[in-house]
């Protein structure tokens, strides 16, 4: 558990240090190792991956928009995930100028089955903004970045200001100081937790400060993109949410995590009668009542070791994913049912048809149950009962065929129309169920 009480720092030769002013910030002297180390490493280790092959390009749009687009895409979405995605978008929108040309219906076909799907819009509405006020030039500095695109926040202007531009210092966020620009995403949130043990809850406040002010704080000002990129590769492939690999990792020496649980093998050693070599400190936080510590009813789990950082609140209820994730797809009619029981389905099947494609279904009216679908996107598991209903072709209502709200489509428009990957696992377990499919 971390202490809160000063402390000289022991240096295990009986000598100390000036106390500890704040275990949860950098020393001069160990930012220029943290830079040092972590450049080297990321030069030496980088992953190949397609969008920092545009960093070579000598246009700095170009640069910026390759950026841009792979931010956004990998934001809460997996990079194994993103690669294709990315080729292909960057293989039909390969400037910015020719995603302004695009259509929403494109864009959100090209993006169908990243999810989030606002994103691509914001992306869309970016480069046509860009385009048309700009002329097709974009903003130079991390605050204009934050100021004028859509969809772009603080991580996502910091990380092509310093990444396209090489920006390493511009007028602050909150005080209008100079700074340098640093970024802050899932992975750099782990990866200064644990090298700082700050253990207060990840998404408050003082501790979301705090962390942009050492991310700002250390950054390499002769290599901002490089350690940047650094910075997110660690906690991507060492500094990892689970099983982390702290043997391979370049800066682990100065990460208090690490020391403490050295600290606590140590100690469990001693109690065991065995030698384990000199003192190590404890690992202290000078301050009486601490906004970043563990909190007091929250004690170090040994299993854990580094695991311990950072913390979380609970999880807050599961979004409306047709409102928030998918907004934009096309889907299959359906609705929230709580009673599974044949009765149920099959009067909501009526009222969801009437209500969204104008059809009332005849007695006559073939339908069958398909099955069970089920399907887990982000943080929401959802079951999908699928049922198949044959319409007559004189049943449905020209004015319906493509109406504002409702599309008829064939098997081949299906195939290459805007539907999430939910929908297709859907039209897929129907497809097994035997059924012909008009084409």
């Amino acid at each position: 558990m971390v202490k809160r009480k000063l402390k000289e720092r022991d240096n295990g030769d009986g000598k100390t240090d000036e106390p500890i002013s704040s275990i949860h910030s950098f020393k001069n002297e160990e930012k220029k190792e943290f830079r040092q180390k972590l450049v080297t490493w990321f030069q030496e280790n980088q992953r190949d991956l397609p969008w920092r092959n545009h960093l070579s390009n000598p246009d700095v749009d170009q640069r910026a928009y390759a950026v841009w687009v792979s931010e956004i895409m990998l934001q809460q979405t997996q990079v194994a995930t993103v690669i294709e995605y990315y080729k292909r978008w960057m293989k039909k929108w390969p400037t910015l100028q020719d995603l302004a040309k695009a259509s929403l219906e494109e864009v959100n076909e090209m993006w169908s089955g990243l999810g989030y799907y606002s994103r691509g819009r914001r992306l869309l509405e970016g480069a046509q903004k860009v385009v048309k006020e700009f002329g097709g030039k974009m903003p130079r500095t991390a605050e204009s970045l934050l100021k004028h695109l859509p969809g772009v926040g603080r991580y996502t202007a910091g990380a092509i200001a310093s990444i396209a531009y090489g920006q390493v210092s511009g007028e602050g966020y909150s005080k209008g100081n100079h700074k340098a620009t640093g970024i802050v995403d899932g992975n750099v949130i782990r990866v200064l937790c644990r090298m700082r043990i700050i253990g207060a809850n990840s998404t408050s406040q003082p501790v979301q400060n705090k962390l942009w002010s050492l991310a700002d704080e250390i950054v390499d000002p002769d290599h901002p993109a490089d350690f940047n990129q650094g910075m997110m590769e660690l906690g991507a492939t060492v500094c990892t949410p689970k099983s982390p690999g702290c043997v391979s990792c370049p800066v682990q020496n100065l990460c208090l995590a690490r020391a403490m649980v050295d600290q606590n093998k140590h100690r469990n050693g001693n109690k065991l009668g065995i030698n384990n070599g000199p003192i190590i400190a404890d690992i202290e936080c000078a301050a009486d009542k601490c906004d970043l510590c563990l909190p007091e009813n929250e004690t170090w789990d040994e299993k854990e070791g580094v695991q311990n950082y950072p913390r979380k609140a609970g999880k807050k209820a599961a979004r409306e994913e047709k409102m928030r994730l998918l907004a934009g797809l096309w889907e299959f009619p359906s609705v929230k049912v709580e009673d599974e029981s044949d009765e149920t389905v099959g009067h909501t099947i009526q009222e969801i048809l009437q209500k969204s494609c104008g059809l009332t279904l005849l007695p006559s009216t073939q339908s069958s149950m398909v099955g069970n679908v089920e399907h887990i996107f982000s943080h929401i598991h959802q079951t999908y009962i699928v049922q198949a209903v044959i319409v007559p072709v004189e049943e449905v209502d020209d004015s319906q065929v493509h109406a504002e709200n409702s599309r008829w489509v064939t098997k081949e428009e299906f195939s290459s129309a805007a539907v999430s990957t939910a929908m297709k696992k859907v039209f897929k377990a129907f497809e097994s169920h035997g059924k012909k499919v008009p084409e």
